[in-house]
């Protein structure tokens, strides 16, 4: 059977005003901000910013949207025809004048890791974030060692931001109402990353043959890019047990581990 526009785009719009403003109020918006919201959709969201922001930009994909949008919206809503994923947001933060862009939006589940990493790729361009996500995905972005959650991406997104789940958000809330639990997801970046460096590609692949088959022990995984007498020599040196996972260790100890081995 031929799916629907709404069901291939995965659109499950807002339809409660409670959590609405829950996310109104998290996200705080100010008469200075400049705000993109990613998958306006019928506007609920839209509309609420802007009582309070000085400028909205209202990015939506779905053509059938962006009319009542443009039409329904006050004067200091933008509203763009785009996908967000080939936005360029160095120009538009470049437009709109401000030292910092703060993005927001109802994330569908498709594209809700593309877009994480193009937040981490492009996170000087951001002051802040706030995502509904499944619920799922917030976990992965704030999970900590020992989480079956834990994974690369929230590894290196905690690095570049503050991340954390504001609350989660019932099916119910929604229409039509999707079949998982959703979550706000906030991210503020962070005067400074936490290790120097980490969001470069050397690190993110190292990160993703530590967790490629998890599995297996690290040791394993990381056998296929180091010598034996490496891996023994930098385990010794930060007290890794061999019999270890990489779901088990910090991001502290696992960039540690990173630069001994020079890899």
């Amino acid at each position: 059977m031929k799916k629907s526009r709404r069901h291939a785009l995965g659109q499950h719009f807002l339809a409660s005003s409670a959590v609405l403003r829950k996310i109104v109020v998290v996200i705080d918006p100010r008469p200075t901000d400049v705000i993109v919201e990613i998958g306006a959709g019928r506007g609920i969201l839209t509309a609420a910013l802007a009582e309070t922001a000085g400028r909205v930009v209202a990015i939506e994909k779905d053509d059938r949207l962006v009319p009542g949008l443009t039409r329904d919206m006050p004067p200091n809503v933008e509203v763009v025809h785009a996908d967000i994923l080939t936005v360029d947001l160095c120009e538009l933060r470049r437009r709109t004048g401000v030292p910092a862009l703060r993005v927001v939006g109802n994330i569908p589940y498709s594209i809700s890791s593309p877009l994480l990493f193009r937040v981490l790729d492009d996170r000087e361009l951001f002051s802040d974030c706030v995502f509904l996500l499944q619920k799922e995905v917030a976990e992965r972005v704030t999970s900590g060692p020992g989480s079956k959650s834990y994974a690369p991406l929230g590894i290196l997104l905690q690095n570049e931001f503050e991340a954390r789940v504001a609350f989660r958000v019932a099916p119910g809330s929604f229409s039509p109402p999707p079949k998982v639990q959703s979550a706000l997801l906030t991210l503020r970046r962070r005067p400074a990353p936490l290790r120097a460096g980490a969001a470069d590609a050397p690190f993110r692949a190292f990160l993703k043959a530590a967790f490629a088959e998890r599995r297996k022990m690290l040791w394993k995984n990381l056998a296929r890019r180091s010598t034996p007498a490496a891996l023994a020599a930098a385990y010794a040196v930060h007290g890794i047990a061999r019999n270890v996972r990489a779901e088990e260790l910090s991001a502290d100890i696992l960039f540690a581990l990173f630069a001994a081995l020079g890899s």
